[in-house]
């Protein structure tokens, strides 16, 4: 009886064991050259880019952001955390365009070699009106004109299908939706554009930004605080008084600032202008989920509402 007992306790043991083996290859991927288990990594840089990358992703991938909401692409800094993050992914989505070239730096420092997809690959840069700069480096604010997003998604669909090639009906698929959205997105911006008369469709915003969304609606870029597409440059005192003579010469009516923006300089220029200093305008990241920009297509209609309420 007590080897029966000891017999039943081992055969009881084996089974659990035998259970948690299972299980354990049930959760883990399998290797290289077998069937992949479970979701697909990929890493986005951007907030705003990772919303775009998972409309197109559908359910087979698994999507992050670099990038916490909030953060500055022009001023990041990749902590040891985040190279460790990118190193475990299987893709990398960057906007590209000069936008993150401290990506190229780590890339090479610390020997990363994950396959990376340029989402604005293919979009010709805007040429700046004779207001901006002419001798700065290519704006890579594309994804301000919903349509040059179309071309995003497409990039983004080829790294998805060269990653997974049994996804291929799939990526096609909910790409074909998410451009159809980005039309939908195009066609309401433009009808509440339509409320600013043409004369005031005039931007001056804190740095250069809203190129690409001026040349598509039809505004007028009259200056920046920051004669730069970096954030991190800084205006002299002749730019300035040039910036508010062109204010003062074009009847602009408000200064438009990112989120996160020191307003000093800008209500200086105000008081001197008489302008209305506009707060909070969303260009490099989304909101939370309980904030007005929770996606790309939501910080789009976010920022069209903020510029359009204060010119028309």
């Amino acid at each position: 009886m007590i080897w029966q007992n000891r017999n039943r306790s081992v055969y009881h043991l084996l089974v659990i064991l035998s259970l948690l083996v299972a299980t354990l290859s049930a959760c883990k991927p399998t290797p290289q050259g077998g069937q992949q288990v479970g979701p697909h990594q990929v890493m986005a840089v951007e907030s705003f880019l990772a919303d775009i990358t998972r409309n197109v992703a559908g359910q087979r991938v698994e999507v992050v952001s670099l990038l916490e909401t909030g953060m500055d692409p022009h001023t990041y800094e990749p902590a040891p955390r985040d190279i460790i993050a990118i190193s475990e992914s299987q893709l990398l989505v960057e906007n590209g365009a000069g936008l993150e070239s401290w990506l190229k730096v780590i890339q090479d420092q610390e020997s990363i070699t994950i396959p990376v997809v340029e989402a604005s690959a293919g979009i010709p840069p805007r040429t700046p009106s004779s207001a901006e700069l002419v001798d700065e480096p290519i704006d890579p604010h594309f994804w301000l004109d919903p349509i040059s997003v179309i071309t995003y998604a497409q990039n983004i669909r080829d790294g998805l299908i060269a990653m997974d090639p049994e996804g291929r009906d799939a990526y096609e698929t909910t790409t074909d939706n998410y451009i159809a959205q980005l039309k939908d997105l195009d066609s309401w911006i433009t009808t509440q554009v339509d409320q600013v008369t043409p004369e005031n469709r005039l931007l001056v915003t804190n740095h250069e930004s809203f190129g690409y969304f001026a040349d598509r609606y039809g505004f007028e870029i009259v200056g920046t605080l920051i004669p730069s597409v970096s954030s991190e440059a800084m205006p002299t005192a002749h730019q300035m008084t040039d910036l508010i003579q062109r204010i003062k010469a074009t009847h602009a009516r408000a200064i438009f600032l990112e989120a996160g923006t020191n307003p000093e300089l800008a209500q200086t220029i105000a008081d001197e202008t008489g302008v209305i200093v506009i707060s909070g305008l969303l260009t490099h990241s989304l909101t939370g989920p309980d904030g007005p920009a929770d996606s790309y297509i939501n910080m789009m209609k976010y920022n069209t509402l903020l510029i359009v309420d204060a010119l028309k």
